[in-house]
């Protein structure tokens, strides 16, 4: 008990007040955060790097935008790596899963290996983080079999060609993907626990806005991440939504949001598989009230 005390106080003398302090202080925990908009690197590269630091951010979930100049990203990710911040390509999205169509996986595989290729080491990205959400597909629910399918078969050949470019490969999963059950060429189970057997870390969505919804919703696959000696990181949502009061801290605040924050670190510190948490996403985050 008096380890978790002492973390939660740690844990909270980081989030409060913007996360303040440094990232160095958070150990090896993750503080990710999805940048949808990588204009933002055209328009406003110093700012967006100021906005990061400022929250102690180590970890950035980076669109993929193929009209971006290959240089804007080099500049961004090599003043980013000297903050210690590690940038993952992002892309993905329900159609990735239509059948037969992996062109966009290809698209992506393809840019990211001329952009490696082409780039220092300090330039380089560290890692693909996909999010795919094939629950969104049209077909999911007339032919959810077929989708898991075509999303397991799309997951592992970006497994092979993150291995070909020697990176990791991350996923985006639902917190309910632990109640998804699978039954094809795969083998049998739940699908959370495939995704995680089968990529080297996961980020949760677990958008809920209160430190007990979280932890109990992410319970089980911080096990499943522990016994495959994976990481999982903990998503939380601070955008508007209408999807129900309970979604997002958009409504509370980001001190509020700190709080419980600290309340999960707490709870899962010291726990095999638990990573970190990852703020969803930087345009909302930015412009939060405190």
């Amino acid at each position: 008990m008096k380890k978790l005390v002492i973390s939660a106080v740690v844990f909270f003398s980081i989030f409060s007040g913007g996360f303040g302090g440094s990232a160095k202080a958070s150990g090896a925990q993750t503080l990710a955060t999805w940048l949808w908009n990588p204009w933002k690197l055209v328009n406003d590269e110093s700012g967006t790097l100021a906005f990061l630091e400022g929250k102690n951010v180590n970890k950035v979930y980076l669109q993929i935008d193929r009209e971006i100049p290959l240089t804007v990203y080099r500049s961004f990710i090599e003043k980013a790596s000297a903050k210690g911040i590690k940038i993952y390509a992002l892309d993905g999205g329900p159609n990735w899963v239509a059948p037969k169509v992996d062109r966009n996986l290809d698209l992506l595989m393809n840019w990211l290996k001329t952009y490696q290729n082409g780039s220092s080491s300090s330039q380089k990205f560290a890692g693909v983080h996909l999010d795919v959400e094939p629950y969104l597909y049209s077909g999911w629910s007339t032919n959810q079999a077929g989708i898991i399918k075509s999303y397991q078969a799309l997951l592992l050949k970006a497994k092979s060609s993150a291995a070909v470019l020697a990176v990791p490969l991350e996923a985006d999963i639902p917190f309910w993907f632990d109640e998804t059950a699978y039954k094809n060429t795969y083998g049998r189970g739940t699908l959370a626990e495939w995704v995680i057997a089968n990529t080297n870390s996961v980020t949760i969505m677990a958008y809920r806005d209160s430190a007990s919804m979280i932890i109990d919703l992410v319970k089980n696959e911080i096990a499943l991440a522990g016994n495959y000696n994976k990481q999982l990181v903990v998503g939380v949502e601070t955008g508007e939504t209408s999807e129900g009061e309970s979604i997002s801290f958009y409504e509370e605040g980001e001190a509020y949001m700190n709080q419980e924050l600290a309340k999960v670190e707490s709870f899962y510190a010291g726990t095999s598989g638990y990573s970190g948490v990852a703020v969803h996403h930087f345009d909302s985050w930015q412009s939060m009230k405190p």
